[in-house]
């Protein structure tokens, strides 16, 4: 691609400043024929879905490599792509796989990804691959990997070594030998003799997977798509990022966490939720001028268009819990970095397309915060219904412009689910609360709800607020049994998935007429 094609399609890619829509689809959620969705011809032909609609945006939730219960909010790498989006029908294309490499292929689940299953399949192939590319890549290709390896070092050398380490030792990398779990040189130097040829075969596996990446972030640009990103404020202990970088982490003389991060008792838990993540040394990555945040931000920046910052709320205050705690309910708020950080990330990247995560347990300092920067917050209609209606700020008529509006987010129920769970509660005797929810909801409406999902989806992209996202989930008006997170439940989570031609041009149709009924769509780029 010329420069001057770079610069015609920079043209079409949406601004948060405009009044948009867009959808909430996780890339494993996509259809496919290799046990969960990838960067390969279904990701393609969603953001050409979407631009049938007359939608702006597509966002995901993390792409990093997921660790404990398949989260994408428990990543491994920050910065690493998760090689099970790596399409092998791609590779395929491009002469690493044969059609006989591509047989085998695990049974679909209707509705369920299997990661088990899909990285079984996927992971040999995998290998097939790079030892085609570093058998026979001519010398363009293999300049071209040096190239990447070169502009990525930052974060792709540790990488590629933890992850070769992992996969001789999949222990903990807390039960490495001291040397090598302290970092030593001399040690790092003897591992990376020894690995090798995993090593590169993990820095060509992220290769790949930034050429497939940008190979669908230039079809979005065609067809005016922008792609929103999700940066989790938090990183697994069992990551590499812990590993090279204890000194920004309250760890223990054995690295293990002296403190994890959660969510005091809240909405979603009466015990509040304990996440887990080992919590960051403010003070300690203020005097780097928060270099590893820098480079976080700068690479999630060079995937997508906008980055959603997840639990905005922690950067004013967090929730610190002690590592014996089972729960969080034994927890304290700390005060979190505040304007010093922001004031750095201005310094680094100007105004950056930032939106933020402002749910949960909000102060008048996170408003201020996110004010002071002009970052746009989040509105969610599930929250709407409760308390009082002239204060409660999930309400439409009381969202900001600056705002972006959902249904619900990967946290919530489906639409259809909440709405059926608002009446089961409100038949219960209990239900007093759920009543009133309910009324106001009907009030709010101007009818009987027929079409739950329906009726939702209109309030939100009617909203004032200038981006509205609605999760694909409620487009089809899927129940509960399709909701991708509950909150504080370690299992089962992350597993819904799109059944192949789920999407049909009805869906399509009726997402467009709504998008152009409240003035939600660009005109088309012209030739």
């Amino acid at each position: 691609m010329t420069s001057d094609d770079e610069k015609d399609l920079s043209r079409v890619v949406p601004s948060l400043k405009n009044r948009r829509s867009g959808v909430l689809l996780h890339l494993t959620s996509l259809p496919g024929p290799h046990g969960c969705g990838d960067l390969g011809p279904e990701a393609h032909a969603m953001a050409r879905w979407l631009a049938s609609t007359r939608s702006s945006w597509w966002q995901m939730l993390p792409v990093q490599p997921a660790g404990y219960g398949n989260s994408p909010y428990m990543a491994t790498s920050a910065m690493a792509i998760s090689p099970l989006l790596l399409s092998l029908e791609r590779l395929a294309e491009e002469g690493r796989l044969s059609e006989a490499d591509l047989a085998g292929a695990p049974p679909s689940q209707p509705g369920r990804v299997d990661f088990g299953e899909s990285w079984a399949y996927r992971e040999p192939r995998l290998r097939t691959a790079a030892a085609s590319f570093f058998r026979d890549a001519g010398p363009e290709d293999r300049a071209a990997f040096e190239t990447f390896r070169q502009e990525q070092s930052v974060w792709l050398d540790d990488f590629a070594l933890f992850a070769a380490i992992k996969k001789s030792n999949p222990d903990s990398w807390t039960e490495w030998d001291i040397p090598l779990r302290t970092r030593r040189p001399e040690a790092l130097e003897v591992a990376r003799r020894a690995h090798q040829d995993e090593i590169l075969f993990q820095c060509y596996v992220q290769w790949e997977l930034e050429k497939q990446w940008q190979a669908l972030r230039a079809t979005c640009r065609q067809e005016g798509i922008g792609l929103i990103g999700d940066l989790p404020i938090f990183v697994a202990h069992e990551s590499v990022d812990v590993w090279a970088h204890p000194e920004i982490f309250f760890l223990d003389e054995k690295s293990k966490p002296l403190f994890v991060a959660g969510v005091p008792p809240d909405y979603f838990s009466a015990t509040g939720q304990r996440w887990g993540h080992p919590l960051y040394r403010w003070e300690e990555l203020k005097k780097s001028g928060y270099s590893w945040w820098m480079e976080r931000l700068r690479r999630s920046l060079a995937l997508f268009d906008v980055v959603r910052l997840d639990h905005f709320i922690g950067f004013v205050r967090y929730w610190e819990i002690p590592v014996e705690s089972e729960t969080a309910v034994g927890g304290r708020y700390v005060e979190g970095p505040g304007e010093d950080f922001f004031h750095r990330c201005v310094e680094e990247f100007g105004h950056a397309p930032v939106i933020a995560e402002d749910l949960g347990m909000v102060t008048p300092e996170v408003t201020a915060l996110r004010e002071r920067f002009e970052l746009p917050g989040m509105r969610v209609l599930q929250f709407a219904f409760g308390g009082d209606p002239r204060e409660n700020p999930h309400l439409p008529h009381l969202h900001e412009v600056a705002a972006v509006a959902y249904t619900g987010t990967h946290d919530n129920d489906t639409s259809l689910g909440f709405y059926h769970d608002m009446l089961r509660r409100a038949q219960e005797p209990s239900g007093e609360s759920a009543r009133s929810e309910l009324k106001l909801l009907r009030s709010y409406i101007g009818h009987e709800l027929e079409e739950p999902h329906w009726d939702l989806i209109r309030l939100t992209l009617g909203s004032v607020a200038r981006l509205a996202i609605i999760p694909a989930q409620d487009l089809l008006g899927l129940g509960s049994e399709s909701r991708m997170n509950t909150p504080s439940e370690a299992t089962g989570n992350w597993l819904w998935r799109l059944e192949p031609g789920a999407l049909t041009e009805e869906v399509a149709e009726r997402l467009r007429e709504l998008n152009e009924t409240y003035g939600r769509f660009a005109d088309p780029p012209t030739s």
